[in-house]
């Protein structure tokens, strides 16, 4: 199997690299998608420890899941995310969609209390700028 994990997805788990060590245990590649530029994907799985066998680079969910179907033929490929809007992409290119709260309920994860925003520079909520 090949997990994809949406970037959102990932920060509203509790441990997320606990999460992937034992997705390793069942899977054969798992990774974040996500439409956010790549250092906020890099910075979020640096900060978490997180070692993922692929990543969105600079394309966006749909894409990186087309992409990574064609580098990493599994019997399936499997996203997981906390936005249902992405359970249409999923379809549109051949993948299985499950909700996060399905995921950590299955596996034991637990999700995280607060979500947080790892680079200052995303949020355009900032009061300190001119």
């Amino acid at each position: 199997m090949t997990l994809a994990f949406e970037l959102e997805a990932l920060r509203a788990l509790a441990d997320p690299n606990a999460v992937f060590s034992d997705t390793r245990q069942w899977t054969e590649y798992v990774g974040v998608v996500s439409e956010k530029p790549t250092y906020v994907v890099t910075n979020f799985t640096r900060k978490h420890r997180v070692r993922q066998d692929f990543f969105s680079g600079p394309r966006g969910v749909e894409a990186s899941l087309e992409n990574v179907k064609q580098q990493f033929e599994t019997t399936r490929h499997v996203l997981v995310s906390n936005n249902q809007t992405d359970a249409d992409v999923a379809e549109n290119v051949d993948w299985e969609f499950l909700p996060l709260e399905d995921a950590a309920s299955a596996a034991e994860w637990e999700l995280a209390e607060n979500t947080e925003t790892d680079d200052p520079f995303e949020s355009s909520e900032r009061d300190d700028w001119p």
